[in-house]
């Protein structure tokens, strides 16, 4: 402890734009070192494996993504009711949880070891909540939050092209692959958390500027979410629809680039680092803009944006313009522009704008639980269907589908969230009126009760 309060206390004297890079720093490397514990296991191809008739790896990634998407359910009120003062310890406590998890899904022989994954899962769907906590409320959230999410993107293909080099170098196999991935990235994860208590809390002019940011108890929830009812369940559609996409390219990408006849290791890095710079500049350009309303309707651009380009670059890859290539990094960098601002930005944003005290861990643990919900049934759905299809086609259908849904719904939310502020602020004008006023009234009532006295 004495190390921490030292360390907290020459960090509070650093500058404020110190202070910004190494939060996003930290919560960047945070949230890669996580994926390591999450995404190891999909670098292996567990070929020639079923049981019931379903791919063992499609038992391992919807195993998995039923311990996360229960974890996101949970994590609605975990993670709206947590305190700064158990983050880190928490943030330990459930990497360790989920390593131990992949200790026993390596030792334990198929399809025993299925069940594994589940409990590998569950502590780690709450790990971005804890990690935004560090961020969130602050003039410079957008930056931080725009690094963090960039982990989104790049730590994926970054721990496959570790795994598989660990495969390639070392005698060990598919099974224990994702344990040693994850000792790895222990200690970075570690070393993260460390930096992350380090940040001062939000100062007064952050709070001025972003609301203050707060615990939520149950009453406080479901004020919000009917407060905000129908923008909430137009943004739940197009988040599903982008968790799905973006499920189905994380967890099988080995598989579409197969589908290509591309098995170069180091693929999956060069793609999606090339997507990670372009979304990291877009995104961390929103903190220039300090109106709250403006910066929201920008945001909804991006997202729309986002949507219209992965369908575009669909389209011509169908008729030949381009190659899988260019294809898969212009869908990634379409899909990555919408969903990356609902991880973070969007509802930081949407919150400052409406004064609303309250947390982004909360809402954005809503869109997620029913976001997994959905990526978990789409993969029933195609395991389960009688229509045999490879994942190379399936994920260009849902591309189509993303991209006309989820431009619709997202010019939707933009016309929902505008007039709904546009109201907002007439409500607190008018109330702002009444409250001045009022003292009048008041004195000419007493005005009035001299007179009749004299």
């Amino acid at each position: 402890m004495k190390i921490l309060d030292s360390g907290r206390e020459k960090v509070r004297k650093w500058p404020a734009l110190a202070i910004t890079l190494l939060a996003s720093l930290a919560a960047f490397s945070c949230y890669t070192s996580m994926y390591a514990f999450r995404k190891a296991f999909a670098a292996g191809t567990f070929e020639h494996l079923s049981y019931l008739h379903i791919d063992y790896k499609v038992w391992l990634v919807l195993t998995q993504m039923i311990g996360y998407t229960l974890s996101k359910f949970y994590g609605i009120r975990f993670i709206a009711e947590s305190s700064s003062k158990k983050r880190a310890a928490n943030l330990v406590r459930l990497i360790l949880i989920s390593w131990l998890a992949l200790l026993f899904f390596a030792l334990v022989p198929p399809p025993w070891n299925i069940g594994f994954m589940l409990i590998n899962g569950f502590p780690l769907g709450m790990i971005w909540g804890l990690v935004f906590s560090y961020l969130e409320g602050r003039k410079a959230t957008e930056f931080m939050g725009a690094v963090m999410s960039i982990s989104l993107i790049f730590a994926s293909g970054f721990v496959k092209t570790v795994a598989r080099t660990l495969m390639g170098i070392l005698p060990i196999n598919q099974y224990w692959m994702p344990f040693c991935t994850g000792l790895i990235f222990l200690l970075p994860f570690l070393l993260s958390v460390y930096c992350l208590e380090l940040i001062p809390a939000p100062t007064k002019e952050d709070q001025q500027l972003r609301t203050k940011r707060a615990p939520m108890n149950a009453a406080q929830r479901k004020n919000f979410v009917s407060s905000f009812l129908p923008g909430i369940i137009i943004t739940l559609i197009i988040y599903v629809l982008l968790t799905i996409l973006r499920d189905m390219r994380d967890n099988f990408e080995v598989e579409i680039w197969a589908n290509f006849k591309i098995h170069d290791n180091h693929i999956y890095t060069k793609t999606d680092t090339i997507v990670s710079l372009a979304v990291l500049l877009i995104i961390s350009l929103l903190i220039l803009i300090r109106d709250n309303l403006k910066a929201f309707m920008v945001i909804h651009l991006i997202i729309i944006t986002g949507c219209v380009l992965a369908g575009v670059a669909t389209f011509i890859f169908d008729r030949n313009y381009i190659g899988p290539v260019a294809w898969m990094c212009m869908v990634g960098l379409g899909l990555y522009m919408a969903y990356i601002p609902y991880n973070a930005i969007f509802y930081e944003r949407m919150i400052a704008n409406f004064h609303f005290k309250s947390n982004v861990g909360f809402i954005i643990y809503i869109c997620d639980s029913v976001g997994y919900l959905g990526s978990a049934s789409v993969l029933i759905f195609r395991e389960f269907s009688t229509v045999n299809i490879s994942w190379g086609v399936f994920f260009k259908q849902t591309v189509y589908t993303v991209s006309i849904v989820g431009g619709i719904c997202a010019i939707a939310s933009l016309i929902y969230f505008r007039n709904k502020t546009i109201y907002h602020n007439k409500e607190n004008s008018t109330k702002h009126n009444d409250e001045i006023s009022k003292p009048d009234h008041q004195l000419d009532s007493v005005g009035e009760l001299i007179l009749q006295d004299k």
